[in-house]
C-alpha cells in the first residue's frame, strides 16, 4: 500500500521544467536600430509615410557613398602632395588610385556596419561564389546593347543641349607614359581596380541596401543616376548611367555583381586601347564614348 500511494503521489505531482537562464546581458537597440524600427512602424501605418521614408533612406545613402567618394579623393590627394614622394607620375598616380578605393571601400561598408548596425552580407553584395558561365555569356550581350543604347542617348542629349562639349575627353589621371611599367600600372588601376571597387560600390554595397526597401526599377535608376553624376562630366555621365542600367540589369538577374563587373571590364579594356595604344582607334564617335572610363 505504502509504495502505490507514494507511485500514485509521482504520477499527480507535475514534471517542473527546470529553465536555465542565460547570464549573457541582452544586447541594447542602438539608438539608430531604435530610430529604424520607429520609421518603419509608422511605414506600416502610412503608405505616403512609407513612401517618403524610403526615398529619404535612399537619398541618405547616395549622398554617403557621394561624399565619402568624392571626399577620399580630395584627403588622399593632400596628404600625398605633402608627401613629395620621389616618383613617376605613373607610379604616383597608381598609389593614388589603389589607396583612394581601398579607403573609400572600407568607409562605405564598415562604417554604416559598425557605427549604425547595418551588416552586410556577402549575398547582399552581391559576391556569392564565382563567375559563372551565364555571367559570361551575358556580358558580351549586355555590352552590345549597352554600346547601342548609350549612342542613342548621346545623340538625343546633343540635340536637346547642343552648347556642350560632348567630345571632351575625361581626366583618367595617367598622361604621358613612357615606360612599359606605366603602361602596365595603367591597365591594372583602370581596367582591374576601377572596375571591381566601383562595381562593389554601386552595384555592390549600394544596390543591395536599396533593393531591401524598394522595387527593382527605382533602384536601378538611383543607383545609376549617382554613378553619373560622380563621373562629373555631361558626356561621361550619360554614357555610365546608360551602362550602370545594364550593370543593374545583370545584378538583378544573375543576383551578383559579376556579369556586370565584365561588361565594365571590357568596356575600360577597350577604352585603355583607345586612349593609350591606338588613339586613332574608332574615331571621334566611338571614340567619345570610349573615353567614359
Amino acid at each position: 500500500m505504502a509504495e502505490d500511494k507514494k507511485t500514485t503521489n509521482k504520477e499527480a505531482t507535475p514534471n517542473k521544467k527546470v529553465e536555465h537562464k542565460s547570464r549573457a546581458p541582452k544586447r541594447e537597440m542602438s539608438a539608430f536600430e531604435k530610430f529604424k524600427k520607429k520609421m518603419d512602424q509608422k511605414a506600416k501605418e502610412s503608405r505616403g509615410w512609407a513612401v517618403g521614408v524610403t526615398l529619404g533612406w535612399a537619398f541618405l545613402m547616395m549622398l554617403w557613398v557621394f561624399v565619402v567618394l568624392i571626399g577620399t579623393q580630395y584627403l588622399i590627394a593632400f596628404l600625398l602632395r605633402g608627401m613629395y614622394l620621389q616618383v613617376s607620375d605613373s607610379v604616383l598616380q597608381a598609389i593614388f588610385t589603389a589607396i583612394t578605393y581601398t579607403v573609400s571601400l572600407v568607409l562605405i561598408i564598415l562604417v554604416p556596419w559598425k557605427v549604425l548596425g547595418m551588416k552586410t552580407t556577402r549575398d547582399e553584395i552581391g559576391m556569392r561564389g564565382l563567375p559563372t558561365w551565364t555571367d559570361v555569356l551575358l556580358a558580351p550581350i549586355g555590352f552590345i546593347v549597352f554600346m547601342i543604347v548609350a549612342s542613342f542617348a548621346l545623340l538625343v542629349m546633343q540635340a536637346i543641349m547642343p552648347t556642350i562639349d560632348w567630345n571632351q575627353a575625361q581626366d583618367v589621371g595617367f598622361s604621358g607614359m613612357y615606360s612599359q611599367l606605366d603602361f602596365i600600372l595603367a591597365f591594372v588601376c583602370l581596367v582591374i581596380i576601377a572596375p571591381f571597387a566601383e562595381e562593389m560600390v554601386f552595384r555592390g554595397w549600394l544596390y543591395g541596401k536599396m533593393r531591401c526597401k524598394m522595387s527593382a526599377i527605382p533602384a536601378i535608376l538611383l543607383v545609376s543616376l549617382l554613378f553619373g553624376i560622380v563621373h562629373g562630366q555631361w558626356n561621361v555621365g550619360v554614357v555610365v548611367f546608360v551602362m550602370s542600367i545594364a550593370m543593374c540589369t545583370m545584378r538583378e538577374l544573375t543576383g551578383t555583381i559579376w556579369g556586370g563587373m565584365l561588361i565594365h571590364v571590357l568596356k575600360n579594356a577597350i577604352a585603355f586601347y583607345a586612349l593609350f595604344v591606338n588613339p586613332t582607334f574608332g574615331g571621334a564617335a566611338v571614340g567619345a564614348l570610349l573615353l567614359a572610363l
